[in-house]
């Protein structure tokens, strides 16, 4: 059998842990943090067609209700009306670049729509997720695909991808970069009051006072992680360079504006040490414990500007951070603040309605009662020893996830480091983000990327790629392909694998595998689960099972056969009957993998000889997201 291109770079990804494992270490080993965050883009428009992730081959997605126009089709049929095309009533996913040709440059400087609170909740459509064409634009329907975006889909494909972080507010920059730093934005009911700025932070502003109603409040003054780590003697360093897109969070705080020079919020949080002294001390081994990393508008990857030059960026600091001395005790993690006007399909995992911190009446009158987020999935991954081998992370999770990990590591090394600041919801239900990490099987190889294009410059070399593109592609913006698309959406994914790591969430195709045996459905006429030889490539329909989540957040879940559509029923039956299908409670534990323990307390297993079986012991499945076409 001649396996797909996709398949055999997955297994390329895999092989390098069965010979560059070495002796466990744990989360204590960590020296240096490096926190990267460039700008708005959506999870489905850079990683929908990777394969192995909750993206355009999701086995749960969402459908549109009987009052749509496209009642009982998935959300992947978008509303459309007659002021956009009368040739029909839906969108569906469609890659930027059908076209080929100059589109292939012209849409590096494509804007799609708004990423404003007012456009993406009416994109939203009330948890509906149905009118990104409508109420945004119908370029935020468009992907990328890899060979579009190749490094950035290298680095996340070499380490490990989250497929379910969400921008922290479903909102622009602002609101999202304050969360990240501080881990609120001051949603009423949030630890701070009205009197620190924002109440509530949901839209840019950076005007001294506040806007109508009085939100958005400028400057914020409630205490940042960074002002926690600095009373403990961490240290930490805002790495930014003079131009830094307004993008560095700290200095819309107050008393880092009001900071003077020689003091550790200026020198640290606001001076201009910038990315060349990260690419230095990175290569020396001298990083502080904790990096900010501010790129420059142009690479920021902010349409218009383009992902191929924040793709040279984020290489240099892959490079920097993978090649220096320090690389086996550091952990990079790359981000983006918010979706950008870009469509998503998953509708947001958010908190139930009333939360406090969390739910406010939409002070626009547009929405009513409505959640603050967190919204939409945004790309990001982890460069790490821990984290290589081409993983997809599960959990939920958002910006505040990264100051959960923070603390989590420093507790660790016997540090206590703890805001009080971060909204009540986020710390009890957003990931910690230590399941993405295999600190018993640490691997210290490094892949060779693909090579990123320097980023245009002008005469004065000053980076100008945006305007550059702009001037040399009048037109930026592909046709919209209306009543021109295939249904078949999957067909957009990629072919292959990835490992799972993480509490499990819904929205892929799994294989559970133990003992060298997959559990597999034989089909009819066996009314039995069976254990099959795994396999590689992990392709066989048989082997492929989709969970359901019985809560949103929860880990109790009913699971069914891709190849039939027959859920896993009493002891180790299959089941077509609603009545007859068990409860499963799926467990991740890093370095062991998944449990399925069902709901009379016992767990399900393959032994040695790959009979399954229930046991009274627990066991432990590997498991990994497949994307096939058949």
């Amino acid at each position: 059998m001649t396996l797909p291109k996709n398949v055999l770079h997955s297994l390329a990804v895999m092989l390098p842990l069965l010979a560059s494992s070495v002796a466990a270490s744990s989360i204590a080993d960590v020296e240096h943090v490096i926190l990267f965050m460039q700008e708005n883009r959506a999870f489905d428009h850079y990683f929908g067609s990777m394969a192995g992730v909750r993206g355009f081959s999701d086995p749960n997605v969402q459908f549109n209700p009987p009052s749509s126009p496209n009642a009982g089709k998935p959300i992947w049929y978008q509303e459309v009306d007659s002021t956009l095309t009368n040739s029909t009533n839906h969108l569906l996913p469609w890659y930027i670049n059908y076209q080929g040709g100059d589109w292939l440059e012209a849409t590096q400087c494509m804007i799609a729509g708004d990423n404003g609170w007012d456009t993406n909740h009416g994109a939203l459509n009330g948890d509906l997720n149905n009118h990104w064409p409508t109420n945004n634009t119908p370029w935020s329907w468009g992907h990328f695909k890899r060979s579009d975006i190749p490094v950035q889909f290298a680095i996340a494909d070499a380490w490990t991808v989250g497929d379910m972080y969400q921008e922290s507010a479903i909102a622009s920059t602002n609101p999202n970069r304050a969360a990240w730093i501080s881990g609120s934005t001051n949603v009423p009911g949030s630890p701070q009051n009205s009197t620190q700025g924002g109440y509530p932070c949901i839209d840019n502003n950076e005007t001294p006072g506040c806007d109508a109603d009085g939100i958005n409040c400028y400057p914020l003054l409630w205490k940042t992680a960074p002002e926690f780590y600095q009373a403990a003697n961490v240290s930490w360093q805002v790495f930014q360079d003079a131009d830094n897109f307004d993008d560095n969070p700290l200095a819309w705080f107050g008393q880092f504006q009001d900071a003077v020079t020689g003091t550790p919020l200026s020198d640290r949080g606001m001076a201009t040490v910038g990315l060349d002294s990260f690419y230095a001390r990175a290569a020396n081994g001298t990083l502080p414990a904790i990096s900010y990393i501010i790129g420059p508008t142009e690479l920021s990857e902010h349409p218009p500007y383009a992902p191929r030059d924040g793709a040279w960026l984020q290489r240099k600091v892959v490079d920097a951070v993978t090649s220096g001395p320090a690389y086996n005790k550091s952990v990079l993690m790359i981000t983006y603040d918010e979706s950008g006007g870009f469509g998503d399909h998953v509708t947001p995992y958010h908190s139930p309605n009333g939360t406090a911190g969390e739910w406010l009446e939409d002070p626009y009158g547009e929405f009513g009662y409505t959640y603050s987020g967190p919204g939409y999935r945004v790309p990001f991954y982890i460069v790490s020893p821990w984290t290589r081998g081409g993983s997809v992370f599960t959990e939920h999770a958002d910006h505040s996830s990264q100051i959960l990990f923070v603390e989590s590591w420093l507790a660790a090394k016997g540090i206590n480091v703890v805001t009080d600041q971060m909204v009540h919801w986020r710390r009890e239900h957003m990931s910690n983000l230590l399941s993405a990490f295999d600190f018993s099987n640490p691997n210290y190889s490094v892949p060779v990327l693909p090579d990123a294009p320097a980023p245009h410059t002008d005469a004065s070399g000053t980076y100008d790629g945006s305007s550059y593109c702009e001037a040399t592609y009048a037109v930026q913006r592909p046709p919209v392909p209306y009543g021109n698309q295939s249904t078949n959406v999957a067909a957009l994914s990629e072919q292959g694998f990835k490992s799972v790591r993480g509490n499990m969430t819904e929205g892929r195709y799994l294989t559970f595998e133990m003992n060298g045996y997959a559990l597999a459905n034989a089909g009819s006429p066996s009314s039995d689960i069976t254990a099959a030889k795994a396999i590689a490539t992990h392709q066989d329909m048989s082997h492929r099972w989709i969970v359901h989540q019985l809560q949103a957040g929860g880990n109790s879940f009913t699971v069914s056969s891709a190849k039939d559509g027959r859920y896993l029923g009493s002891h180790t039956s299959l089941t077509t009957s609603t009545n007859g299908t068990e409860t499963y409670a799926i467990s991740f534990s890093a370095g062991k993998g998944y449990s399925l323990q069902n709901q009379n307390g016992t767990y399900l297993a393959i032994t040695s000889t790959g009979c399954v079986q229930i046991s009274s012991v627990e066991a432990w499945f590997d498991a990994f997201s497949v994307t096939y076409s058949s």
